[in-house]
């Protein structure tokens, strides 16, 4: 039996759904790389035997986890600088922090 035009849809744009027991959504992106970047980039995804995706994706994940990890750093490094000071504000003094470098 043919399909109408109608009851075809286009899945371009939209996010696809996990599947059952998958907790991540997987997105495609189009991104606009630097000259310099995208050399990189084809130098680490040739290292790694990879895609360009599959690099781009590596390398976005790399670098978000190592912010958080710099984050967490300097929380611990501000936290232990603060130990000298008055214990009662040490909280107070961290979240003055966090909201001046966070912007939260």
């Amino acid at each position: 039996m043919p399909h109408s035009v109608k009851d075809r849809k286009s899945n371009r744009g939209s996010r696809r759904t996990p599947s059952k027991g998958s907790t991540s959504i997987n997105a495609r992106y189009t991104v606009a790389l630097a000259p310099n970047v995208a050399r990189q980039v084809e130098r680490y995804a040739k290292a790694s035997d990879s895609s360009m995706s599959k690099a781009i994706a590596a390398l976005v994940r790399i670098g978000l986890e190592g912010q958080e990890h710099r984050k967490r750093e300097f929380f611990k490094k501000l936290k232990a600088n603060l130990a000298d000071a008055d214990p009662n504000r040490e909280d107070e003094l961290v979240d003055e922090f966090r909201s001046l470098i966070l912007g939260r």
